[in-house]
């Protein structure tokens, strides 16, 4: 089991305590899955559409975990992939989705698909999810259009179309709001015009940022992403 936390708004209920579980399946259900792990058995609940791809009962797999606490309850939603619960999380953004609606999205609604039709502004297909009108579809486009906070690995997609040491940085700025594709944009020539700048100014000759063999510092590197993530801010604010 592999724990890490995720930093939420004080008033914020839902809170993100593990990563990942790894062990066997002893029992599927339509929206749960059994798992054991060292001697314990987790409940998790998951939609539909996950259930099979988890594979069947004895199968060696991996569920991403996502903890809803409050007061009077504790409960573990499951997950197929990192990017199907990046987008469990961005659908609690929207005014009125809670997890359990969430997870009758994704039930619904091919992650992919999903995300298409919030890019595409597709109310129909929105509309298609148990529970969602066509009031609550559209602030679900208003919400979440060019602002999915998805970290996609796969080399054949195309929604990663940002280089992987600015990924942060472009998903940072979707969490403040900016539309991904703008901060896309913005990051790739902001860091082409500084890197530009770093060469003009002598930098790659190992006087600022770099070693002795012209390769970037820690510290310059880190110096450097600041600088780009405040150009980015500036950018997509004017």
């Amino acid at each position: 089991m592999r724990g890490s936390c995720v930093n939420r708004p004080k008033n914020e209920i839902l809170v993100l305590m593990f990563n990942s579980i790894s062990g066997t399946i002893t029992a599927k259900m339509p929206n749960e899955v059994f798992l054991e792990n060292n001697g314990v058995e987790w409940a998790f609940f998951v939609s539909t559409l996950a259930v099979d791809s988890f594979g069947p009962v004895g199968s060696e797999v991996r569920v991403y975990v996502w903890l809803y606490h409050r007061e009077d309850q504790m409960r573990l939603f499951g997950f197929s992939s990192s990017h199907e619960r990046d987008l469990f999380i961005d659908l609690m953004k929207v005014e009125g989705i809670g997890p359990k609606q969430a997870v009758k999205i994704l039930s619904s609604i091919p992650v992919d698909e999903l995300e298409a039709a919030l890019e595409n502004e597709d109310v129909a297909k929105l509309e298609s999810a148990p529970g969602i009108g066509k009031k609550t579809a559209q602030k679900m486009i208003l919400s979440l259009k060019g602002k999915l906070t998805r970290i996609d690995t796969r080399p054949s997609s195309k929604a990663s179309q940002v280089p992987a040491e600015h990924e942060d940085i472009v998903a940072a700025l979707a969490g403040m709001g900016f539309d991904r594709k703008a901060a896309i944009d913005a990051v790739a020539r902001l860091a082409a015009e500084l890197d530009a700048e770093r060469r003009a100014s002598g930098a790659d000759s190992g006087k600022t940022g770099t070693n002795a063999s012209g390769a970037s510092t820690p510290a310059g590197k880190k110096t450097a992403e600041q600088e780009l993530f405040r150009r980015a801010i500036v950018a997509l604010s004017s």
